[in-house]
């Protein structure tokens, strides 16, 4: 990780926000980073009321200042040793973030609380627009055990699983590689025969699982590796039942089977509508030549 990165935490008013709060500083620490405190005043609804407007920008803004000075203050008193600084930012929250993660080395949200949604919520929204990794923390997601990461063969999945045995190596958890793969029975239950090409089809994403733990436990001789193939639930509650004791949950943002134009795979969205544990959506590193 780039040292002179920070970890940036978006902010408001909320449980699950203090919780993001103090898993990003916890982070920053562990990683001897800088920790950048950040809020975003949604001014967009005022812009047609020109004037008028003006006071109430004024109050927003001078509460949003104070609630930074106070998260700052607080996250020194607890990690004296750790960098830390507070910015406030004006716009759209997906845009705003969008931006800065461009000089971030990983976006920390809290999460919403409610079930799945429509991608009017924060973190799917920054989740989408994001250019690092981003961690979405519910509050009481502190005490899990283990890493779990989904795979599905994409080049996307691949690099969380990178991300994932990277994190799990040094946080000394064990790894659990989930494939959740369910077409076979939805050809059955769809009246076709269950023939030996839906056991071909499972034999062949069991090799893409099979060898996708084999070159972990190659590169991470020391770490303890799961391989688990799903094939009844689909991929979002697979992920999320299997990470409900975890101390981590990684995905891609865009599986296999997601449109080139969608920045967030259904996948990754139905797992940040209801995450379980502390959820990393990685993001695709563009090598040169696809740039």
């Amino acid at each position: 990780m780039d040292a002179s990165k920070p970890i940036a935490v978006g902010i408001i008013d909320s449980s699950p926000a203090n919780a993001a709060l103090a898993w990003a500083a916890a982070r920053a620490r562990r990683l001897k980073v800088p920790l950048a405190v950040l809020h975003v005043l949604d001014d967009r609804w005022m812009a047609g009321e020109a004037l008028e407007a003006l006071p109430y920008i004024d109050v927003l803004r001078t509460s949003a200042l104070d609630m930074l000075k106070e998260a700052g203050e607080r996250v020194r008193a607890a990690e004296p040793d750790l960098q830390v600084s507070v910015e406030l930012l004006e716009g759209s929250v997906g845009a705003s973030l969008g931006e800065y993660s461009q000089k971030a080395a990983m976006l920390v949200l809290g999460s919403s609380g409610h079930s799945r949604g429509a991608l009017t919520d924060r973190a799917l929204q920054v989740a989408a627009a994001a250019e690092c990794p981003v961690a979405v923390i519910g509050p009481g997601q502190d005490a899990g055990q283990g890493v779990v990461v989904g795979v599905d063969g994409s080049q996307e999945s691949t690099q969380a699983v990178a991300f994932a045995a990277s994190e799990a190596d040094a946080l000394g958890e064990e790894l659990t590689v989930l494939y959740a793969f369910t077409g076979p029975n939805r050809w059955i239950s769809a009246g076709l025969p269950s023939s030996s090409f839906a056991e071909h089809v499972v034999e062949e994403e069991q090799i893409v699982l099979s060898e996708t733990v084999a070159g972990l436990r190659q590169d991470y001789p020391g770490l303890v590796v799961h391989g688990v193939l799903e094939t009844v639930l689909e991929p979002a509650d697979a992920l999320v039942r299997a990470a409900a004791n975890a101390r981590l949950l990684v995905l891609g943002s865009r599986g296999r089977g997601s449109f080139g134009r969608l920045l967030l795979g259904s996948t990754a969205h139905g797992v940040l509508s209801q995450p379980s544990c502390p959820t990393v959506i990685t993001r695709l590193r563009k090598t040169r030549h696809e740039t």
